[in-house]
């Protein structure tokens, strides 16, 4: 039987309210977001009779309702090619970062076309694991307890003789034996069977189905953090590892509703502002120069108290060419004209000055491509210019939201942008 499913798109920092708008949410709905903020959950504030969205993108479903998160960088309007335009930026800057490994499961060989990044989610883990149990689940060797009538590994004899005190025929043994019951086919199997009561895209449907009674049943267990940690992957599994690391993904991120069993909430959402700083220093380490080096996040102390720890800044990109530096800060936000803030600025003269560089730059996505070069002033009367560079550099987002390989040009005009820069 197919779920209904209710898709509200909206953008970041937007409102979802109980009864308002086009765009809302049911009492059920606000409520169950309201225990999952309880959690500790950074992805939306709560307002008055409702939620309101913060820099997370990315999808919360609560019950069969999906609610998605889109990044926004422009001033367009919003309508339904807008929303496809910013669904299509985000799943492949995901995929540009790693986000999900299409390396093997490529967008072309997926069955269905993902509407969002849920859908693509929901059907690689389907793909890869339709893969495994066609090419053979992996065995492993296990110690196993139990009660049978041949006599094979080691007599367990307080046990033996509480339970085969009047069946001689028997013997209570602790044997080694090799079958496919093991942490890695529990793990899958639980993430099964969660895909078939949360799923709501009719098509998955019968696969996951399927997979559940091809699938041998396992044993049911408590999943955390520590027990992917404690996972050890080799050269006869290895080729589980995108489906486990998939499993842990979802498993991890769902919050079942424990008052009324119907609103259970599966987040999958990211902050933009680490996504657009990883998708900037991925795009530039792909095509550097042999002569350059990249570093992300290279942190120096810059100052230390009497008692306790010292503290670091840490800048998001440096850039080495030969003996020069240039240290690069990305910032997910759109200035609409107006100067970077006092913060921000201050943060990099910092920058300037520990890292010895010859430039530094704030970069910004937004809908025109714009550098805007500046220097530090002195500190006397603030009209001598330093020898300090300083620029704003905005990265024009591809306007064309039907051009094929998108963000793959987007890419490399990010690329020419600040090779460009910092040659001059």
């Amino acid at each position: 039987m197919n779920k209904t499913k209710l898709h509200i798109t909206v953008f970041e920092h937007e409102k979802l309210l109980v009864g308002k708008g086009d765009k809302n949410i049911s009492d059920d709905q606000l409520k169950a977001l309201q225990r999952y903020y309880g959690n500790g959950i950074p992805f939306f504030k709560l307002i008055n009779n409702g939620v309101q969205f913060n820099e997370h993108v990315g999808v919360i479903q609560v019950g069969n309702t999906l609610i998605e998160v889109l990044p926004k960088a422009d001033n367009n309007p919003h309508s339904e090619i807008d929303e496809k335009k910013w669904r299509d930026i985000l799943i492949d800057m995901l995929r540009a970062v790693g986000g999900f490994d299409v390396k093997q499961t490529s967008s072309s060989n997926l069955k269905i076309k993902p509407n969002t990044i849920l859908d693509l989610y929901f059907e690689l883990f389907v793909k890869e694991v339709e893969y495994l149990v066609h090419s053979g689940l992996v065995k492993q060797y296990r110690k196993k307890e139990a009660n049978v009538t041949a006599l094979k590994g080691s007599l367990q004899f307080s046990k033996h003789l509480q339970q085969n005190l009047i069946h001689k025929e028997r013997f209570f043994v602790r044997h080694t034996t090799y079958d496919v019951e093991h942490t890695l086919h529990f793990i899958l199997y639980k993430t099964i069977r969660l895909l078939k009561q949360i799923n709501t895209n009719a098509p998955l449907n019968s696969r996951i189905g399927a997979l559940l009674l091809l699938f041998p049943e396992m044993p049911e267990i408590k999943v955390s953090e520590t027990t992917f940690e404690k996972l050890n992957f080799n050269r006869k599994n290895q080729h589980y590892k995108k489906a486990i690391e998939i499993s842990k993904l979802i498993l991890l991120k769902y919050h079942p509703d424990v008052s009324k069993g119907r609103n259970h909430v599966l987040a999958l959402m990211f902050d933009m502002n680490l996504l657009w700083e990883r998708f900037v220093y991925v795009t530039l380490q792909k095509n550097k120069n042999q002569s350059s080096i990249l570093k992300a996040q290279a942190s120096k102390f810059f100052w230390k108290p009497e008692n306790g720890n010292r503290s670091k800044i840490r800048p998001d990109i440096v850039v080495r060419n030969g003996e020069n530096y240039t240290v690069l800060d990305t910032k997910w936000k759109n200035l609409n004209g107006h100067n970077p803030s006092a913060e921000d600025l201050r943060q990099m003269y910092v920058y300037h000055v520990y890292y010895g560089a010859k430039k530094v730059a704030l970069v910004y996505p937004g809908i025109e491509e714009k550098i805007i070069s500046g220097n530090f002033l002195s500190p006397d009367k603030g009209t001598t210019e330093l020898e300090k560079h300083c620029s704003v550099i905005t990265l024009a987002i591809p306007k064309n939201c039907l051009k094929n390989n998108l963000v793959k040009t987007w890419q490399s005009e990010i690329q020419l942008t600040i090779a460009n820069w910092i040659k001059n």
